[in-house]
C-alpha cells in the first residue's frame, strides 16, 4: 500500500529542513549529514524534533542555535504543515504541526479497510515458524502442567499473524513416552478390577483413567495376552494416539491451526539421521572419545563439544534435532523460527554450530525464548502436579476463563519475560482487566452506530465527510495513534515482538474511552461533525478489530 500518512508528512518535513538547509547557505548539499527527524517523548516539545543544527556545528562554524535558527526563518511552513518552531537548549529544533495534516488518516484507513496497517516487512521471503512441542503425556502437552501453559504461549506467539508458517515438532522423549505407556497399562489393570501399581514418575492424570477405561471398554481383558513387548509397544501407540488428539482438540479451539505436524519418528524411520551424521562426518567435524561420538561445535563457536552418540550407542536429543533442522533447511526457507521454553536457551549455539558444520548459514535460524507461566487464582499461586494429577489444564482454564483472555494475557508481555496469569482478573468484567477494556471500546463504538441508526440518521461515505470538523485534542491524539499503526506492525514482525500490538490497543481504546466520555458524538444540531466524528469512529473501529484480529482476539460488537 501507499505511505500512511505520518511517515509522508514526516518525509516531507525532513526534505524542507534539508532545503532550508542549503538554502540558509549553512553547507552545500554534498556536505549535508544524514539526520534524524523523531516524535519527542513529551508532547509538550512538539510533534517532531531534530538535533541537526548541532551535527552542523563542526562544518558550518556556527553555534548550533544559530543554525537552528536559520534554518527555521528559511522552511516553508506550510509547504511542510509546520505551525510553530521552537529552538530549544543547546539547539535542538521542535515543530508543532498543524494538526490538519492528520485528517487524511481517516480516510486511509477506511479506504483500506482490513488491510489497514500492512506492511511488507519480509520483501518475500519465506518465513518457517516452529514451536516445537513435546507431546508427553497428561494432563498436559510437556512434562509438567506449567509446562503446557508456557508451550501454549509459544503456540500463541508463533500464530499472531493470519498469515503464519507455523508447525509443531512432535518429540517422542523415550523414557517419558515409556511411562505413558506403563501409567496407561496399570490403569487399564485397574478399570478391569486387578491390583495394579503405578509405576514410578508415572502419570496421574484423569485423561490417563479415561483412556484406559475406554480400552477396557473396547478390548475386555484380551490385551493381557499380549507378550510384554507388543503389549506396551500397544499402550505407547494408544496412548500418544489419544494425546495427539487432546492436544489438536485444545489448540484448534485455542484459535492455532497449525500447517503442517512433525513426527520425529520419521526422522528415524526416513534413515536421516544417519545421512546427517554420515554427511558431518565428511565434513570433518566428528570425533570419537570415551566410547561416543561426538561433534565439534566449538569450531563454530560454542562453549563445549557436545556428544551425538553415547558410548551405549544411543543418541543424544541433539543428533535427532539436527537431521530435522537439516530436513527445514533443505525446504528452502529464507529465515527459520524456533520458539523453544525458557530451559533451552543453552541449547542455541550447539543447533546453530551444528547447522555451521553442515554448511548452512545459521544466520537463517533464529530462536526466540519464552518464559514460564504461572497461574494465580484468589490471590494464590495455581499449583500443579504431574504426580497427583492436580492441574488446571489448558481445556480447564479455557472453559473457566476463556479463550480470548488466554490469548490476549499470553502476548501481551515479551515472550522473554515470565507471565503471572491473574485468573480472576481475566474473567473480571471491570477496566481493570485489559481484554475487557479494549473489547469493550469496539463494542462501546459500535453501539454508538446502533444509537444513530434508530436516531435516523444515516453515516455518509467518508469521502463525503467534511473532516475538517474534527479539531479537539483528544481527536487528534486519536488520529495520530491511528497512523502509528502500519509502523508498530513493522516493528512488531520485524522485531517478533506481537507483545507491541497488545500495547498499542490498550493504548489506542484508553484514548477512546477518554474522548468518548469528554465530547459527544451524536450532536442534532451539527449534523456535519456528527458526520465526522461516526467517520473517525468508523476508522477507529476497523484499526482496534484489525489489531485484535492479528493477535487472535474476537472484536465483539455488544457486551
Amino acid at each position: 500500500m501507499s505511505m500512511n500518512v505520518l511517515d509522508s508528512v514526516k518525509q516531507t518535513l525532513k526534505e524542507e529542513i534539508a532545503r532550508s538547509i542549503i538554502a540558509a547557505g549553512i553547507v552545500s548539499e554534498g556536505e549535508l549529514p544524514e539526520f534524524v527527524l523523531e516524535v519527542p517523548k513529551e508532547k509538550a516539545h512538539g510533534d517532531f524534533a531534530t538535533n541537526v543544527a548541532m551535527q552542523l556545528t563542526r562544518i558550518a562554524k556556527k553555534s548550533p542555535r544559530e543554525i537552528a535558527q536559520a534554518i527555521a526563518d528559511n522552511l516553508q511552513r506550510d509547504k511542510a504543515h509546520v505551525a510553530q518552531i521552537e529552538i530549544a537548549g543547546p539547539g535542538f529544533i521542535n515543530f508543532r504541526m498543524n494538526k490538519s495534516y492528520l485528517h487524511p488518516i481517516v480516510r486511509q484507513v477506511v479506504e483500506a479497510g482490513d488491510k489497514y496497517g500492512s506492511v511488507n516487512v519480509g520483501g518475500g521471503q519465506k518465513f518457517r515458524s516452529n514451536s516445537s512441542v513435546p507431546i508427553r503425556p497428561a494432563p498436559s502437552i510437556s512434562a509438567t502442567p506449567a509446562e503446557r501453559l508456557s508451550e501454549m504461549r509459544c503456540a500463541t506467539c508463533c500464530s499472531w499473524r493470519d498469515t503464519t508458517y507455523a508447525r509443531i515438532l512432535y518429540q517422542r522423549c523415550r523414557q517419558q513416552v515409556l511411562n505413558l505407556a506403563k501409567s496407561l497399562e496399570a490403569r487399564y489393570r485397574q478399570a478391569l478390577g486387578l491390583e495394579a501399581e503405578m509405576p514410578e514418575d508415572g502419570y496421574y492424570g484423569e485423561d490417563i483413567k479415561q483412556f484406559a477405561a475406554e480400552l477396557a471398554q473396547e478390548q475386555g481383558d484380551k490385551l493381557l495376552s499380549l507378550p510384554e513387548e507388543e503389549r506396551l509397544s500397544f499402550f505407547r501407540s494408544y496412548g500418544l494416539s489419544k494425546e495427539l488428539d487432546k492436544i489438536k482438540r485444545d489448540l484448534a479451539r485455542f484459535r492455532v491451526h497449525f500447517d503442517e505436524w512433525f513426527s520425529e519418528t520419521s526422522i528415524y524411520e526416513s534413515g536421516a539421521i544417519g545421512e546427517v551424521l554420515a554427511e558431518i562426518r565428511a565434513q570433518g567435524h566428528i570425533f570419537e572419545q570415551d566410547g561416543a561420538t561426538w561433534l565439534r561445535t566449538t569450531t563454530y563457536g560454542d562453549d563445549k563439544d557436545r556428544v551425538l552418540i553415547k558410548n551405549d550407542g544411543t543418541y543424544t536429543y541433539l543428533t535427532p534435532d539436527i537431521a530435522y533442522h537439516r530436513n527445514k533447511y533443505r525446504r528452502g526457507y529464507d529465515r527459520m523460527i524456533n520458539i523453544w521454553g525458557a530451559d533451552h536457551h543453552g541449547y542455541i549455539p550447539r543447533m546453530k554450530a551444528a547447522m555451521s558444520a553442515l554448511g548452512y548459514d545459521a544466520e537463517k535460524l533464529t530462536v526466540l525464548i519464552a518464559q514460564m507461566v504461572s497461574l494465580f487464582q484468589n490471590g494464590e499461586k495455581v499449583k500443579m502436579s504431574k504426580r497427583t494429577g492436580k492441574a488446571v489444564t489448558m481445556e480447564d482454564l479455557m472453559d473457566e476463563v476463556g479463550v480470548d483472555p488466554m490469548r490476549y494475557f499470553f502476548t501481551m508481555r515479551s515472550m522473554d519475560s515470565h507471565l503471572d496469569f491473574d485468573m480472576d482478573l481475566a474473567v473480571s468484567k471491570s477496566n481493570d482487566n485489559p481484554v475487557f477494556y479494549v473489547q469493550y471500546a469496539h463494542a462501546r463504538i459500535c453501539s454508538i452506530f446502533r444509537q444513530a441508526e434508530e436516531q435516523g440518521i444515516a453515516v455518509l461515505p467518508v469521502e463525503q465527510v467534511d473532516l475538517s470538523r474534527l479539531t479537539t485534542e483528544e481527536e487528534f491524539d486519536l488520529l495520530r495513534k491511528m497512523g502509528e499503526l502500519p509502523e508498530e506492525v513493522e516493528v512488531a514482525a520485524a522485531q517478533y515482538a506481537p507483545h507491541r500490538l497488545i500495547r498499542y490497543v490498550y493504548e489506542l481504546a484508553s484514548q477512546f474511552h477518554s474522548y468518548y466520555k469528554a465530547e459527544r458524538v451524536i450532536i442534532h444540531e451539527d449534523e456535519t461533525l456528527t458526520q465526522a466524528r461516526l467517520a473517525l469512529l468508523t476508522a477507529l473501529r476497523i484499526v482496534i478489530a484489525g489489531v485484535l484480529r492479528v493477535v487472535g482476539v474476537s472484536a465483539p460488537e455488544r457486551m
